[in-house]
C-alpha cells in the first residue's frame, strides 16, 4: 500500500520543487491556503502501483519527486506504455470517476495529491486552477502527438535522442536552468523500461545508447548519469531543430 507522508521541505508551497509547473503555478496565495487544506503527500516505492485501469479515484495531484508510468493492457493480455509522468506532471482527470490506464511507479515516488471533490469544485471557483490545468493538458496533447511521430516514423536512434532530450529538457526547466547548451541530468529510466517505451528491444537500446556515447554526443558515467555537451546536436540527432520541434 502506499504512505501517507508528511514532507516538511514541501509542505510550504512556496518552496515547493515543482512549484512553478504544477497545477498550482498561477495561485495566489489565497488559492494556495484553500489548495493546502485539501492536500496531502503520498509516497509509493519503485513497482508499486499507483492505480489500476478503472479503478475509482478519490484523488488527483501531481508528481512531485520521480516518475511513474501510464500503462494501457489490452483484452489478450498485452501491454503498452503510453506516457511517462515526469515530476510537475498532472495525475487524474477531474470529471472523471476512473483511471484510463494504469499508472506505476518507476522509481520511488512521491505524489501532492488533492481530495478530488474538493479540488473539483475549486476549479468551478477559481479560474486559475482550471486555466492552468488547461495549459497542462495541452501541453500532454501536443506531447502526445509528437510522440506519435516518435513511434511512428523516427529510426531506432532517433527515438533514443528524442527520450533523452526530452528528460534533459525537463529536468533543466525544473531546475530552473537554460535548456541549452551543455545539461548534464540523471536518467530515471532502465534500458528495459526505454525499450518497453519506445518500441525497440533492450539490446536496440543499449546498442544505440553506445553509439551515441562513442559519436559524443553524449557521455555517460554509470548507466544512469547522462552528460550532454551540446542540446542542439542531440535535438539534430532526434531529428529536432534547435528549438525543440521536429524538422519540415
Amino acid at each position: 500500500m502506499y504512505k501517507e507522508i508528511s514532507l516538511p521541505e514541501a509542505h510550504d508551497c512556496a518552496d515547493c520543487p515543482i512549484r512553478h509547473r504544477a497545477v498550482c503555478a498561477r495561485c495566489d496565495a489565497d488559492e494556495l491556503e484553500q489548495l493546502d487544506a485539501i492536500k496531502y503527500y503520498r509516497s509509493f516505492q519503485a513497482g508499486q502501483t499507483v492505480v489500476w485501469s478503472g479503478d475509482q479515484m478519490d484523488f488527483v495531484g501531481s508528481v512531485v519527486s520521480g516518475i511513474a508510468t501510464l500503462t494501457q493492457t489490452m483484452e489478450d493480455g498485452r501491454t503498452q506504455m503510453v506516457g511517462l509522468l515526469l515530476p510537475s506532471d498532472f495525475v487524474g482527470r477531474p470529471g472523471r470517476e476512473g483511471s484510463a490506464y494504469d499508472v506505476v511507479a518507476t522509481t520511488d515516488l512521491v505524489m501532492c495529491c488533492f481530495r478530488k471533490k474538493p479540488f473539483e469544485k475549486m476549479m468551478v471557483e477559481t479560474p486559475h486552477v482550471a486555466q492552468r490545468l488547461l495549459e497542462m493538458t495541452l501541453d500532454e496533447l501536443d506531447a502526445a502527438r509528437e510522440w506519435m511521430l516518435v513511434l511512428g516514423r523516427k529510426t531506432a536512434r532517433e527515438k533514443i535522442a528524442s527520450l533523452l532530450s526530452i528528460i534533459a529538457r525537463r529536468d533543466a526547466t525544473l531546475h530552473l536552468r537554460p535548456a541549452k547548451g551543455k545539461l548534464v541530468f540523471d536518467l530515471p529510466l532502465t534500458r528495459e523500461a526505454m525499450a518497453d517505451y519506445l518500441g525497440l528491444t533492450l539490446e536496440t537500446v543499449s546498442r544505440q545508447i553506445s553509439a551515441l556515447k562513442r559519436d559524443g554526443v553524449i557521455q555517460l558515467e554509470g548507466k544512469r548519469h547522462v552528460t550532454v555537451p551540446d542540446l542542439d546536436r542531440l535535438l539534430i540527432e532526434a531529428g529536432d531543430d534547435s528549438d525543440g520541434g521536429m524538422f519540415a
